[in-house]
């Protein structure tokens, strides 16, 4: 079967699975595992490099595009006729990360002949990434071993949320997660879930809603115990070159968790941002730096103290 994957995340599964010798093209963004950087990459971004903007121009970007009913992301020319996929494999939960559902078929549509299955993964929460997981399995036939894969992320979520349940109410840390400093977005969808299920309380966002721009004050007058920096995209130490956008504004020096140095950085991209296998690591993660004593970490953590 000739697959290919338009999202960081689709790319996890289908090597999770064992399908990387049949994935013919990935987007831009495929970065990981390592060797997924080595397929051919079908999708660009109309922006270009847009990494080194800062955030608010990049938003400022992405907004204009949108408006103007275009997509982000474009395959790139005589990249789909290529690549002859039997099975491609996109989303439509968000028209910033990666070329939208509806972008896709209207591109398929243009090239004769080609009539490939389409799955469009749009989790809300962690069962809906791992029933995603079980989706491509079914459509790849591969059941058995995405059955084992999600099996295994079950039983670790399992293990994270049995401790936490332990932890008395008013032991429960109030979190921030921070996806954008520029408009300030709160982290939503699945993020949340996973805050709750590590011992925590999300005081600026619900799960299965989406990431949301929130007001400054509205974070000062939650006032986190624990503020979690991971702009969506960057690794830790780009988000380490953003945190002056929070430490910059007025009252930051108020809030509990920059008093007590419980500000944290997670790479988003690895473990919190997209919905694949490693989203396992970012609860870990999460139960680590919120509740140390009951998760005590093992090795060297892969989130860092701000």
């Amino acid at each position: 079967m000739r697959i290919i994957s338009l999202l960081p995340s689709s790319t996890e599964i289908v090597y999770a699975l064992g399908l990387q010798d049949e994935l013919v093209g990935v987007s831009h963004e495929c970065d990981y595992p390592p060797e997924a950087r080595s397929k051919t990459v079908l999708i660009e971004s109309v922006l270009g490099d847009e990494k080194h903007l800062p955030p608010g121009e990049i938003d400022k970007k992405i907004r204009e595009t949108v408006r103007a009913g275009q997509s982000v992301y474009r395959f790139k020319p005589g990249a789909l006729e290529q690549a002859r996929p039997e099975l491609i494999i996109t989303q439509g939960i968000c028209d910033v990360c990666a070329i939208p559902y509806q972008f896709v078929v209207e591109a398929v549509r243009k090239i004769k002949g080609l009539d490939p299955q389409l799955i469009s993964l749009d989790p809300q929460d962690l069962t809906g990434i791992l029933t995603d997981i079980r989706r491509v399995g079914e459509a790849t036939g591969t059941v058995d071993k995405a059955g084992e894969v999600v099996d295994a992320l079950e039983e670790r979520v399992g293990e994270v949320a049995g401790r936490a349940r332990a932890i008395a109410p008013d032991k429960r840390v109030r979190v921030a997660v921070i996806e954008w400093t520029d408009p300030l977005y709160a982290a939503g969808h699945w993020v949340p879930e996973m805050i709750e299920l590590a011992g925590g309380i999300d005081v600026l966002a619900k799960t299965g809603e989406p990431s949301r721009v929130v007001e400054w004050d509205k974070v000062r007058a939650a006032n986190p115990e624990v503020i979690v920096l991971a702009p969506c995209g960057y690794d830790i130490e780009m988000a380490r070159a953003e945190l002056k956008n929070l430490s910059s504004r007025p009252g930051w020096n108020e809030i509990a968790a920059v008093k007590n140095g419980r500000v944290y950085l997670m790479n988003a991209t690895a473990t919190l941002s997209r919905p694949g296998p490693r989203i396992v690591d970012g609860l870990e993660d999460l139960a680590q730096l919120m509740h140390p004593d009951v998760f005590p970490v093992t090795g060297k953590p892969r989130w860092e103290k701000a």
